[in-house]
């Protein structure tokens, strides 16, 4: 549940006017709870708003104001700095009563009413702000689980015990050693997944998983006397996520028991996914031990990839806050962080928001930059998914919603705040400021960069994959050697056709001694014709089983080295056609086939330099460029360089050729100096091209990505 918290001796901000007179009264209804104290020691209450169930929790400044709360703001301030060790004034205590005003805390005024009975008689859903909240962040109450909670309570009570805890252990325990000795299957039954009915099972397995997340923090809650307002869905980005109501845990006093809640859930995850690891290793093949893969890959992938980061509001942030006893955490180191940016780069006199120890400050600083640069990698993430979830004009507008709201919106606010306050700015900060701006441009538009990287592979120029032409019997195979032109490489059979030879030679032998006698018979011309056909068709055949023997006999095309003979490829051992017997490779001449970007094949000319670094070796290799495609490659000639099959090229998926998702150009190099090994090599070019700057680079490919995308 959403909370607040005022830090002691956070200064408030002012009010816009003074008061008078005493501030309006509180609600009647609003209850007022001890809370844990702060981390400095000071003392800390909660203010119970029960209508909306949230809770605020406040220091002891506040709490002075609230006992005092029927004075006027200035004996407020005075009773309070004489009776105590604070030294307060009227504004702070109006700065208090204007936020119990904005957070509807105060007894409505008659104007308070009449504000409040015309916003509900709007209509929210016509608004642009509410579908935009709507899309964004979206709550839906659907079950008040207190009851069955309690009932549930007692017979979960013994989960909470050490010798569950123990059995637990032992028994993940045990689930791993035996998933470590069945690595292979377990892997390969992973990659199942993929199938349209293992994303249907992983689908059942996540709601499960998440299901009994969630009833994990509710039973906590309830064991320790939380009450559980209600269970839900809420829609982040219209992605449904399970949330359960623990908001009155800000009632605990004790932090620990706040941390046994927050981690309740990422704990029953982990302990379904070690017993379900440990069925898995258990069960036989079938549904069940199916399903419980999927129960296990599902704890242990999201649950410790994903709930336990501290950088988003998930169950680590709120176990990170427990830990350390510091509630609001992102929102207290982005205060820190930003007041810091405020002195260094603008000069401003701009205190921390609260007083910490050197040690802590840095860290909590530390702490906001890595969670900025976290939740800009995910927002981004989150942004283009959303485009390529949608078609393509809702796709690009909501591609706009996520990258202003998560994105832009919080720098523009920044910029905003540094605008408002440029007159306060020394003039050495503005300066410094502008000159470093002019630096980074200059930097990112000076043309640095002259080398274009395309991954490819060497290969020799001219090669000859050998193939049985059909089903064969070996004979012969050369072992891997060097060979001339012409030289057998291969000497195969096929017994069918000793068969066919013997019967087509047997038949043109009795075709011949038919032949002179049937030119003694009188009336025999057509007979004479009839058999001449015969023996000219026997002929034939026996040519054709003549030249279908003479290319079993496989040589070689040109003088070179005969390798990648399967050593145990022996004499009488059939052949597949579709399985090479070997390759026969040219040493003195290799190319690369390189398939560079298209942004970067205009950079590129005939006859530049280039080095070619094989994969995993430390030495490059000098090559020449000799000729570019003029069109896109269509398909990749080289199924080694698909990022399906451990290359670095992306290509279509569900697509049974390998199609690059994105356009590439194939150059190829001429190598100066074949490689030491013989083999084909993937490995990176590094081409000499006309220079460009990095702003240059980006402004061209997002032109490119922007013309691409216009069709609708």
């Amino acid at each position: 549940m959403p909370q607040i918290t005022l830090p002691v001796p956070a200064p408030l901000p002012s009010p816009a006017e003074p008061q008078a007179g005493p501030p309006p009264p509180l609600r009647q209804d609003l209850r007022l709870h001890s809370s844990a104290a702060f981390a400095d020691g000071s003392p800390a209450w909660a203010i119970q708003d029960p209508v909306t169930n949230r809770f605020y929790r406040i220091g002891w400044l506040e709490y002075e104001c609230l006992l005092r709360w029927d004075w006027p703001p200035e004996r407020i301030a005075e009773d309070i700095s004489t009776h105590t060790t604070m030294e307060v004034d009227a504004e702070e205590v109006q700065a208090f009563a204007q936020f119990l005003d904005q957070h509807n805390l105060l007894r409505a005024s008659p104007q308070k009413v009449q504000q409040l009975q015309k916003k509900s008689g709007q209509t929210p859903w016509k608004s642009a702000q509410w579908w935009l909240h709507t899309y964004l962040f979206i709550r839906i109450p659907l079950v008040r689980p207190q009851r069955l909670l309690q009932t549930l309570l007692p017979w979960v009570q013994p989960l909470f015990s050490w010798t569950a805890l123990w059995l637990l252990l032992g028994a993940t325990g045990l689930g791993l050693v035996l998933v470590a000795r069945q690595w292979e299957t377990f892997t390969h039954s992973f990659m199942d997944m993929l199938s349209p009915s293992g994303l249907a099972g992983f689908a059942l397995a996540l709601i499960v998983s998440k299901t009994l997340h969630e009833m994990g923090h509710a039973l906590v809650a309830t064991r320790l006397g939380v009450r559980v307002a209600h269970m839900g869905v809420a829609f982040v980005v219209l992605w449904p996520m399970l949330y359960t109501d623990t908001g009155e845990s800000w009632r605990l006093r004790s932090h620990r028991q706040r941390l046994a809640i927050s981690i309740a859930g990422v704990s029953t995850e982990l302990a379904l996914a070690g017993l379900a690891t440990l069925a898995w290793a258990l069960l036989d093949d079938g549904m069940l031990r199916q399903s419980m893969l999927y129960l296990a890959t599902t704890g242990w992938i999201l649950s410790l990839a994903l709930n336990v980061s501290p950088f988003m509001r998930f169950d680590g942030y709120f176990i990170l806050s427990d830990v350390l006893d510091f509630p609001n955490l992102h929102e207290r180191a982005g205060g820190m962080a930003k007041a810091f940016m405020r002195r260094k780069l603008l000069g401003l006199n701009e205190p921390d928001p609260e007083p910490f120890r050197p040690e802590v400050r840095w860290k909590l600083r530390l702490f906001a930059y890595l969670t900025w640069l976290y939740r800009l990698t995910v927002f981004l993430g989150i942004a283009l998914a959303v485009y390529y979830f949608f078609f393509k004009a809702l796709g690009i507008f909501l591609l706009l919603v996520e990258l202003w709201w998560f994105v832009a919106k919080p720098v523009w606010v920044e910029i905003m705040v540094w605008k408002k306050r440029w007159a306060e700015v020394p003039l050495g900060n503005r300066l410094g400021l502008w000159g470093a701006v002019l630096l980074l441009l200059v930097v990112l538009a000076f043309p640095w960069s002259s080398e274009v990287s395309a991954y490819g592979v060497a290969r020799a120029q001219r090669q000859q994959v050998v193939f049985s032409p059909q089903p064969a019997q070996v004979l012969q195979v050369l072992p891997g050697s060097s060979v001339q032109a012409g030289q057998p490489l291969a000497l195969l059979d096929m017994p069918d056709l000793h068969a066919r030879r013997a019967r087509t030679q047997a038949s043109v032998q009795a075709l011949s001694r038919q032949l002179p006698a049937l030119m003694d018979m009188e009336k025999g011309l057509d007979v004479q014709q009839a058999t001449m056909r015969r023996l000219q068709e026997q002929l034939a055949e026996a040519q054709a089983i003549d030249a279908e023997a003479a290319r079993l006999q496989l040589k070689a095309e040109f003088s070179g080295q005969w390798l990648d003979v399967d050593p145990h490829l022996r004499a009488g051992a059939w052949v597949n056609p579709r399985v090479p017997l070997g390759v026969l490779v040219d040493p003195a001449s290799w190319v690369v086939d390189a398939y560079v970007p298209q942004q970067e094949i205009e950079r590129i000319r005939v006859g530049a330099a280039a080095r070619f670094w094989p994969q995993n070796w430390a030495q490059p290799i000098a090559a020449t460029v000799i000729a570019l495609d003029g069109a896109r490659t269509q398909q990749l000639a080289y199924p080694m360089l698909d990022a399906r099959f451990g290359g670095k090229i992306a290509t279509q998926a569900h697509e049974k050729e390998a199609i690059p998702a994105y356009p590439v150009y194939r150059v190829r190099l001429q190598l100066q100096a074949p490689p030491p090994q013989l083999r084909e090599l993937r490995g990176t070019a590094h081409i000499e091209g006309q220079r460009s700057s990095w702003l240059g680079e980006v402004l061209q490919t997002t032109l490119a990505v922007l013309i691409r995308e216009s069709g609708f």
